[in-house]
């Protein structure tokens, strides 16, 4: 058959099968996620969406990347004011207080699943993870999604070869000082590095050790509050912080997760960051590693509950009554125990159900990798506190940017912990009060 006949018989087809096709387009909804993720939790959030858009046909879920969690919130917003908006907005805890204030733009969750008539048992969820993103009557506003906490790694390799027994697990800052003397004892040029210094030494710190980072518990009794974050605690932990710098004890590696790449590579030997750091370092790490709690000083209510980092899910207001109810039905399935306990076990993240997590615990996976629950035990080992239940500050972006900055002003030897902590607390609150201003 020559080419001509083949295009002639294809427009015949197309033409009969036309409408069909047409209908079938028409009916499928596609909805619109825009995310922070890239590398190896950018493939496992890639499956997800695979995975749900093959388990049905009325709806198709597309997954967008807008770069990190700050570049992420903003596209956002600007693509709202643009009315280019998508429909599901992935936002890190720390743009929480904005979310919520930008009336108009959001769509509360427990409201797009009561419309949808979608099953929705908020109780399901964990409590310590729910409500960070929940009112203070109980209504969902985002759907958690990538919820973590900070616990320590240590390279156990690099403890036996300084001498110390690999199976050691610190409980205090002062049994962590005692490892990381023998390990540069024994040459080893980095010790001890972190991740996310903000998140892990001063806001989970805070927490940890029952103490307020700011008034008002924390910003979720009010816009009225104040940073609090330069206590004696708080001083003393990163006054020895600055102390190991002198000493070689700690090595500052940048305000993100720079120091991921140098515990992995087996430069450095003990590293506090997110219970999500799990999913690189098991894929990356060609030594054995361990998992033990995140540090704390013996003080009175210490050790208390460690907090949230990560993201939820926000919906985007100004869409129709058919993309939402796609979109329940999405988060449904992101909900469900089965996608939960195996995007918790692919990842470190916390599982968000409790169903999750005792499928989680009857497949054995935390006997067989030990450490993997170390986060939700101490997320959930004891009751929050008005100190220790969440974060909720406007403009906290900005201001974890300005606690970086000063704490880098301490690592380099140029300002003490108090002063640099009271700077922080003076330059933040001044944030504070232009967003409660901005959203009477």
């Amino acid at each position: 058959m020559s080419v001509k006949k083949k295009l002639m018989v294809l427009a015949a087809a197309v033409a009969v099968a036309g409408p069909c096709l047409i209908s079938v387009v028409e009916a499928q909804t596609k909805i619109q996620w825009w995310h922070a993720f890239t590398g190896r939790l950018g493939d496992l959030l890639a499956q997800q969406v695979k995975d749900y858009n093959a388990s049905q046909s009325e709806y198709e879920v597309v997954a967008t990347n807008k770069g990190n969690y700050s570049e992420t919130l903003n596209a956002g917003i600007a693509a709202f004011r643009a009315k280019q908006h998508p429909h599901i907005l992935q936002v890190f805890e720390v743009g929480t207080a904005t979310m919520m204030s930008a009336k108009g733009a959001i769509k509360p969750v427990y409201e797009v699943m009561a419309e949808s008539g979608k099953r929705f048992d908020p109780g399901g969820y964990l409590a310590a993870v729910a409500g960070y993103y929940t009112t203070t009557d109980g209504k969902m506003l985002s759907l958690p999604y990538n919820s973590s906490t900070p616990v320590l790694y240590i390279n156990k390799d690099a403890l036996k070869s300084a001498g110390l027994d690999p199976q050691t697990r610190p409980k205090t800052w002062p049994d962590v000082e005692k490892i990381l003397k023998a390990l540069k004892a024994k040459g080893h040029t980095c010790p001890l590095t972190t991740a996310w210094q903000s998140w892990i030494h001063l806001e989970n710190f805070s927490a940890y050790h029952n103490v307020p980072f700011a008034t008002k518990a924390n910003g979720f009794g009010g816009t009225d509050t104040e940073l609090a974050f330069n206590g004696p605690l708080q001083v003393k932990h990163i006054g020895t912080l600055g102390q190991w710098v002198k000493d070689g004890l700690f090595v500052y590696s940048g305000r993100r997760n720079e120091g991921g790449a140098r515990f992995r590579s087996g430069e450095c030997a003990l590293f506090t960051e997110s219970s999500a750091g799990y999913a690189g370092v098991k894929k990356e790490a060609k030594f054995d590693f361990g998992i033990v709690n995140l540090p704390y000083w013996e003080a009175e209510g210490a050790p208390q509950n460690t907090i949230i980092g990560g993201a939820s899910l926000w919906v985007m207001a100004g869409k129709n009554a058919e993309e939402y109810k796609a979109v329940a039905d999405f988060m449904n399935f992101l909900s469900s125990s089965g996608i939960q306990a195996r995007w918790h076990q692919d990842t470190g993240y916390l599982p968000i159900t409790m169903a999750a997590y005792e499928q989680t615990k009857k497949e054995g996976f935390y006997n067989a990798n030990p450490g993997t629950d170390i986060a939700i035990i101490q997320m959930t080992g004891k009751a929050p506190t008005d100190s220790s239940k969440g974060l909720r500050l406007g403009s906290f972006d900005q201001i974890r940017g300005i606690i970086d900055e000063e704490l880098e002003g301490v690592w380099a030897g140029n300002k003490s912990a108090q002063a640099a902590l009271n700077s922080a607390v003076e330059r933040g609150n001044k944030l504070l009060r232009r967003f409660e201003q901005s959203i009477r």
